[in-house]
Order: C-alpha cells, then sequence, then structure tokens
C-alpha cells in the first residue's frame, strides 16, 4: 500500500510539474529586467581660438539655456569689427552716389565748362581766319608763316577742348555704368559679409549653455587658450532620462514601445518611479557582463530604453535600476 501511494504522490508531482511548465508564462503578472540609468552629455568647446577672460559655471551648477558660462578676450577683435564696419559704412556711400547718379550742381558746372569752350573755339577761329585773311591779301607778307601755323593750332586746340567737355557732360547726364554700380554692390556685400563674420567671432566668445542641464566637468580656466577641439564644459542633460536594459528574447512578443513600466533603485527602497518603453532594438546581441539577471548569460536579448519620470532628478548616471513591466493591458505611453 505505502508504495502505491508513493507512486501516486510521484505522478501528482510531475502532473504539477509539467502544468507548470506548460503554464508559468500565463500565470506571470510582470517582466523584470535589470539595467543602468542613462543619460545624454554635451562637450561644450569654444568656437574661437582665444585666451579665456572668465569661467563663470562649476560642478553641479544647474543651467539654463543661453546661461553664460564662459567668455574669451575680445581686445583685439572688437578694433578689427569696428574697422570693418567702418569699411562697409564707406564702400555703402560709393553705391548710393553711384545709385544717385550725377548732382544737379555737377552738370551745370559741365554745361558752363562746354559753353567756355565753345567761347574759346569762337575766338581761336576768328583768329586765324583774321590771319589767314592778312596774308592771303598781302601775298603772305605782312603775317609770317609761323603765326599762322600758331593761329591754326590754338583753333584746332579749342575744338578739341569743346569736343572734350561735350562728353564730359553728356556723361554727367548719363550717369554711372550699370558694371561699375554692380561691381560697387559686388564690393559692398563682401564688407557686409566680414562684418558678419567678425560679430559672429564676436557673439561666439559667450561660451552659453545650449539646454537645461547640471555642469558636469569644469575643464577650462580662465587664462587658458581656447580650441574647438578642446572640450571646456561636460553638461549632463537632466531629461530625458532613461534605464538601459536588455529584453530576452522569449519575452520580446510581450513588450511593445509606449507599454507603462515602474523602476526601482536600491537607493530609494520605497520609491517606483513612472516610466514606458520608448525604443526596443532591432538587432539581436549577448547579454553584457555588466547586466545582471537571473537568465544565462549567453541567451540572447534586446536592447530596451525605458524612459523615466524623474522631475526631482533623483536618479543618477550608471545607477543600477530594476524595471517591472506589468503584462497585463498596457497603455500607450502618456503625453510629455
Amino acid at each position: 500500500m505505502k508504495r502505491w501511494v508513493s507512486l501516486a504522490i510521484v505522478a501528482l508531482a510531475a502532473a504539477g510539474l509539467a502544468w507548470w511548465l506548460a503554464h508559468r508564462h500565463a500565470a506571470r503578472t510582470e517582466i523584470v529586467l535589470y539595467g543602468d540609468v542613462d543619460l545624454r552629455q554635451v562637450d561644450l568647446a569654444f568656437n574661437n581660438s582665444e585666451r579665456i577672460s572668465a569661467v563663470l559655471a562649476q560642478e553641479g551648477d544647474r543651467v539654463r539655456r543661453g546661461q553664460l558660462l564662459a567668455t574669451l578676450d575680445t581686445s583685439r577683435l572688437a578694433p578689427l569689427l569696428a574697422q570693418a564696419q567702418a569699411a562697409m559704412q564707406a564702400q555703402s556711400d560709393v553705391v548710393q552716389r553711384l545709385h544717385n547718379g550725377s548732382r544737379p550742381e555737377e552738370i551745370a558746372q559741365a554745361r558752363a565748362n562746354v559753353a567756355l569752350a565753345e567761347a574759346d573755339a569762337r575766338v581761336a577761329a576768328r583768329k586765324y581766319e583774321r590771319l589767314l585773311a592778312v596774308s592771303q591779301s598781302s601775298g603772305g607778307r605782312a603775317v609770317s608763316r609761323q603765326d599762322l601755323d600758331d593761329a591754326r593750332a590754338a583753333a584746332d586746340v579749342a575744338q578739341a577742348q569743346l569736343n572734350v567737355n561735350r562728353k564730359a557732360l553728356a556723361l554727367a547726364v548719363i550717369g554711372p555704368r550699370k558694371e561699375d554700380i554692380a561691381q560697387a554692390e559686388a564690393q559692398l556685400a563682401g564688407e557686409r559679409a566680414q562684418v558678419a563674420l567678425l560679430e559672429q567671432q564676436l557673439a561666439d566668445a559667450d561660451l552659453r549653455a545650449p539646454l537645461d542641464a547640471v555642469v558636469r566637468s569644469r575643464i577650462a580656466e580662465p587664462g587658458d587658450m581656447s580650441s574647438p577641439q578642446t572640450t571646456a564644459f561636460t553638461l549632463a542633460i537632466t531629461s530625458p532620462k532613461w534605464v538601459r536594459a536588455y529584453l530576452p528574447e522569449p519575452d520580446l512578443g510581450l513588450v511593445r514601445p509606449g507599454a507603462r513600466a515602474t523602476i526601482s533603485v536600491d537607493a530609494f527602497p520605497n520609491r517606483r518611479f513612472e516610466g514606458w518603453v520608448g525604443f526596443i532594438s532591432p538587432v539581436a546581441e549577448f547579454t553584457p557582463k555588466t547586466v545582471e539577471t537571473e537568465d544565462l548569460r549567453s541567451s540572447l536579448v534586446y536592447e530596451v530604453r525605458v524612459f523615466v519620470r524623474d522631475p526631482d532628478d533623483a536618479l543618477r548616471l550608471g545607477m543600477p535600476a530594476t524595471v517591472h513591466l506589468a503584462l497585463a493591458a498596457d497603455s500607450e505611453r502618456p503625453a510629455s
């Protein structure tokens, strides 16, 4: 009898174990994942190479978007900007003068020069005509050949000067050439570009926070030489934060992006942080050695990013965390 009782107990135990193995996934109410708190960081550097004059932030300071963190010495850049602005203003005046054309006074002066040249040409022509007439009436004896040639040359010079003044009057009336205006405008555009470049360099002398963050590392100090390749500050972005965990391949079909989650850390044993699944890697990998799970490390897993609501900024970079994903009907990620 005892033998039959023992066999019955073993059979019941085997049946119970088989049923548990067949229904163990259905009996689960949540998936527990293990990972570390992660966040983004920004390495800030100056765009210019110049001596650092002031550093205004310390490690641990909370900075706001646009807050001034450090400044460069601008004692050499400011005069260059003033020089470029003066050159731009001078070229702008040249362009404006060309667009305005000749002033009425300049045209009147050109007309007066034409009138004066006409009078000189008439006087020279009449003098030559009188000498020529005397020479012809006297058979060339009353006027020397030299005097006659000089009078004729003076008349020709006066006529040529009249032509020059008439051309000058025409140019004054027409105004500048289109090509000259285009060249002046191109030079003005170059001067404006130079001013814009120097203004940007002057603005870049102030290193400002690109967003709300916490100063993690202060590397630059007053007196150092800045460089675009040298980091001055390292900022830790406090939002968003996420837990980088790894989901075993058998549980991949049970989790979807947007699923709600709760996160716990050893530093706050009585507190749960709300979160949601924001990313599931499409590529499988082996479990990293730094992640401690209850499964074998050699099993295939998928990286999961579970974003965390942390308005008090209690979580720190690299802090070990436990993620609880409920297997009940998950709702989508709430609007943040």
